[in-house]
């Protein structure tokens, strides 16, 4: 199958093309750049495989959580791009194309994903390898303060994310006996977000392009006294 895959949920923004499972990609760390680059590197990609947008099968985004304006720009792109070309669209969500990207890297089947929320808080999951080496949520994904993150039950865990960048004190501590290593400099990347996104396009999960819309995990973005 052939698929193509955006990302601009974090400070990073990214473009991949997946193609019967090979993966190419454009990706470029550029806080507030989103909306300038996302359409040149996916044309970029599309160019370098001699390929149109209409001979997708489907197109993937990072639905979140993440930044709200990150998530907008993706959710607005992919609809846009699915509505012009009759594709399905296939949400993924950003904590498991970081739990996806630490397979990638470095073999973790077992990760603990977390974005930095902003506010004291984390967006945070629980990652463990699946069907088609696509990594699989455990639980349900949470909002919550580094503090009440939850403990997994048992096994050895490998963190993933800026929040373990920007808490990696408070995470350490809290997690120190399931833990073995963690790398917070990580994002998610739209390669992460094809590999997700081919196989949840296998298992059904597509959906109509007016259905292509953001996950916030948290609707306030004010504290409120």
């Amino acid at each position: 199958m052939k698929l193509a895959a955006i990302d601009t949920s974090t400070e990073a923004c990214s473009a991949a093309l997946f193609d019967d499972g090979a993966v190419i990609e454009r990706y470029q760390l550029a806080p507030r750049r989103h909306a300038e680059l996302i359409l040149p590197m996916l044309e970029s990609l599309l160019q370098e495989a001699g390929l149109t947008v209409t001979q997708m099968d489907a197109l993937a985004f990072g639905r979140g959580p993440g930044a709200f304006t990150g998530l907008r720009i993706a959710a607005g792109v992919a609809q846009g791009i699915a509505f012009g070309a009759d594709l399905p669209v296939v949400p993924v969500s950003s904590l498991a194309a970081l739990a996806q990207g630490m397979f990638h890297e470095q073999g973790a089947t077992r990760v603990l994903a977390g974005i930095d929320a902003r506010m004291e808080e984390v967006y945070w999951g629980r990652y463990v390898l699946g069907e088609g080496e696509v990594m699989v949520l455990e639980g349900e994904e949470r909002v919550c303060s580094p503090q009440d993150v939850e403990i997994p039950p048992q096994g050895q865990w490998v963190g993933a994310g800026s929040a373990w960048q920007t808490y990696a004190e408070v995470l350490g501590a809290r997690l120190r006996e399931r833990v073995v290593t963690w790398s917070g400099g990580r994002y998610p990347r739209a390669r992460d977000i094809a590999i997700c996104g081919a196989q949840d396009f296998k298992w059904g999960l597509a959906v109509d392009a007016e259905q292509a819309l953001p996950v916030y995990l948290r609707d306030n973005v004010v504290r409120r006294p």
